[in-house]
């Protein structure tokens, strides 16, 4: 079989592909456990300054296959934290907002259900205009539960969010743009995903990283905390030598040599 998830590093930029296009990528046991798998690997690569991720074949990510879960047979409780203050299923989601490195999704074709989830725990989404997205699980009688109102709730309006999720809509990456699920629209958006990557991975990777921590925390925190969390990042970063070399790069006018 081949493997489920694959990885390449070229110029500090991961591109990683979920690798089960004969399922549209779907999530069966497997395929969660080789994406936390891919997680771990990629949160210890240092050098690794932007990732993006999509999906081989005609579509991002199916979402769950459902006939793979009925049959598993497993008796674990979603309640059960095995993976800090999330189960299983959450932290498979939610470890891709979690890494150090920006995040940046491709999205094409079918980005429905647990797929939808992996994107929006991206810090950035490009989707062709006409990819098909949807919060499907109430199709199935459920309701999300990969840890994605934790990202939701900070770019997709309230109203917004509990109509899609109460009739599973479809809605096109054209339409996803308008709603807030999607950042930006490109007919490649691999290409437009590794433009992207490679921007970000020629700014200084210290301030890149303190960056991400710090939005990642602005939803949990008061203006006290926001205010003293700048400065304190700042300082971390300020006056070090990636944060030199970006100042003599600027003034050369040439590209920055940064030490990760």
């Amino acid at each position: 079989m081949s493997e489920r998830v694959t990885i390449s590093v070229e110029n500090h930029i991961a591109d990683v592909r979920f690798n089960r296009p004969d399922k549209m990528n779907a999530l069966d046991p497997e395929q969660i456990d080789a994406i936390i798998d891919a997680t771990d690997k990629l949160a210890e690569m240092k050098d690794v300054r932007a990732i993006v991720l999509s999906g081989n074949g005609k579509g991002f990510c199916a979402g769950l296959d459902m006939s793979s879960f009925t049959s598993s047979g497993t008796t674990s409780s979603l309640t059960d934290r095995s993976h800090g203050n999330a189960n299983k299923y959450q932290h498979v989601v939610l470890q891709w907002r979690r890494l150090a490195a920006p995040v940046i999704v491709a999205i094409h074709g079918a980005c429905v259900g647990g797929g939808l989830q992996f994107a929006s725990a991206a810090d950035v989404r490009i989707a062709t205009p006409d990819s098909k997205l949807s919060i499907m699980e109430m199709r199935w009688g459920l309701i999300p539960d990969m840890g994605s109102y934790t990202t939701w709730r900070s770019f997709v309006r309230d109203d917004i969010l509990r109509e899609l999720t109460y009739t599973n809509r479809i809605f096109s990456g054209e339409e996803g743009k308008e709603l807030g699920f999607v950042s930006h629209v490109a007919d490649d958006p691999l290409a437009k995903a590794m433009e992207l990557a490679a921007e970000i991975a020629g700014k200084n990777p210290d301030a890149i990283k303190a960056a991400k921590r710090l939005m990642n925390k602005l939803p949990d925190m008061n203006e006290d905390e926001i205010l003293m969390m700048e400065s304190v990042e700042q300082n971390n970063v300020s006056r070090e030598p990636n944060q030199k070399e970006a100042v003599m790069a600027f003034m050369q006018k040439r590209a920055a040599n940064f030490n990760d």
